[in-house]
């Protein structure tokens, strides 16, 4: 079977995996590798972004924002989602198509992410909430080691400016809280991704070795 990668995906090297257990896939993230949304197995190697949570603090920043969301709790479900339903999936292309541009996340992707786990390579889903209501989702990975802060949105009318941010800082401290030793957010591709740097225990993957050179990243990200 052909797998169609997007032009716009930063990535040096793709496989596919049949081996889905803890330790398998710790070693692949460990290597740079990280799970796409394409098809089940698929991965490809890029500029991975991690926290090692070990020397994770809270600066004054990430405390304002924590404040500034702290009526927005938390909770992590297991995916296929059981509470799935078509406002999901619409709040989700809303918030990609507006963000990034049209056809950037389809709604049925969004869905099959969630709800199918034979074509699904994510079994956590958070969800971020405000008075009983749902306002934020992200689509992510856990195993016993590691989590993969992945897809995330959140309701666009919803009035809170911190609540992306916010949303990342609560995954962070989730999973501090799990005693895991790294939560990886994605890859470095695009100068606004700079602003994963804030982060204390940030590091990135430089090709063939996790550098913690963010001066190095800044200046890749400028071209």
């Amino acid at each position: 079977m052909t797998i169609r990668w997007k032009d716009s995906y930063l990535k040096w090297d793709t496989k596919i995996i049949t081996d889905f257990s803890d330790k398998n896939i710790t070693s692949l993230y460990d290597k740079g590798y990280i799970f796409a949304r394409v098809k089940k197995g698929a991965m490809y190697k890029t500029r991975s972004m991690r926290i090692c949570l070990d020397n994770f603090v809270l600066s004054s920043e990430n405390k304002r924002i924590l404040k500034k969301t702290e009526d927005i709790s938390m909770t992590t479900e297991p995916i296929p989602y059981a509470k799935y339903d078509w406002t999901i999936h619409k709040m989700g292309k809303d918030f990609y198509t507006t963000k990034f541009g049209d056809k950037t996340f389809s709604a049925n992707k969004i869905k099959e992410l969630m709800t199918d786990e034979k074509k699904s390579n994510f079994n956590r889903c958070f969800v971020y909430q405000e008075n009983n209501k749902e306002q934020g989702y992200c689509i992510a990975l856990e195993t016993d080691k590691i989590i993969h802060y992945c897809y995330p949105f959140y309701n666009l009318e919803y009035q809170n400016k911190n609540m992306g941010m916010g949303m990342m800082l609560k995954a962070i401290l989730y999973a501090k809280a799990k005693n895991k030793q790294y939560i990886y957010l994605g890859s470095a591709s695009r100068q606004t991704d700079t602003y994963k740097l804030q982060f204390s225990g940030i590091e990135w993957f430089d090709e063939n070795v996790w550098s913690t050179h963010l001066d190095k990243l800044k200046n890749i990200l400028k071209k």
